[in-house]
């Protein structure tokens, strides 16, 4: 089993028929903590849209979890997605049911029938977030840290490879980006989790630096490349 998560070799991304970026180069390995930055507009969403199957990469090459994203289509995406985890930053809970319930959906989606099973995921997941004894609130019920922590708990579920985090700690205050960012560093270390995430937030950055890549002029370049 190779250490590579997420390899894409002289990719062109299109959003529609628009170029937004070329000829993009990377490599994440096991258990890596890369940050994905750049101004709006400059291509970070579409990357992003690549690498869970939104968007199909239609020339260079690319693999995500062992999934190869020139051979993505509509009945694949699924599968690769049962191997990824995909933090946003509003959360995208379901407000109507527990936080449990919001587990269980979500296990049942993916495939999972065995009750006993299910609740022994759910509890280790809220435990491995932190909130172990919250699993009975109703979303509304919890602040923003919170609930950033059951949508990160939501993303481990299915045990992923990698866990792609669209600016996570955009809505939060600093205190809470700060614990949000432990949490996600924590996990790429402990469970060996690749993770990518998107932000906007330098202070964030300067505070846990780690490997970047920057969408800029139509190209992604990788400060691990820099060096």
């Amino acid at each position: 089993m190779s250490d590579i998560v997420v390899a894409i070799q002289q990719a062109n991304i299109y959003q529609g028929d628009n170029l937004i970026l070329s000829n993009v180069n990377f490599t994440v390995n096991k258990g890596e903590f890369v940050y994905l930055v750049g101004k709006t507009g400059t291509g970070k969403s579409s990357l992003l849209k690549t690498l869970y199957g939104e968007l199909t990469l239609r020339e260079g090459n690319g693999s995500v979890v062992g999934f190869n994203l020139r051979e993505m289509d509509w009945k694949k995406v699924p599968f690769l997605r049962r191997n990824l985890g995909v933090v946003f930053q509003d959360f995208q809970l379901l407000t109507d049911r527990t936080v449990q319930e919001n587990l269980r959906f979500v296990l049942r989606a993916t495939g999972w029938k065995d009750e006993r099973l299910m609740e022994e995921k759910i509890n280790d997941v809220l435990d491995k977030v932190g909130l172990k004894s919250k699993g009975f609130k109703m979303p509304f019920e919890m602040s923003g840290g919170e609930q950033q922590r059951v949508d990160i708990a939501r993303a481990l579920l299915n045990s992923p490879k990698l866990i792609l985090a669209d600016e996570p700690t955009g809505n939060l205050d600093p205190e809470t980006s700060d614990e949000i960012m432990q949490l996600l560093i924590q996990i790429a270390k402990d469970y060996g989790t690749s993770v990518i995430m998107a932000t906007h937030d330098f202070i964030v950055i300067n505070r846990y630096p780690s490997r970047m890549l920057k969408t800029e002029n139509g190209k992604v370049i990788d400060s691990a490349a820099a060096n």
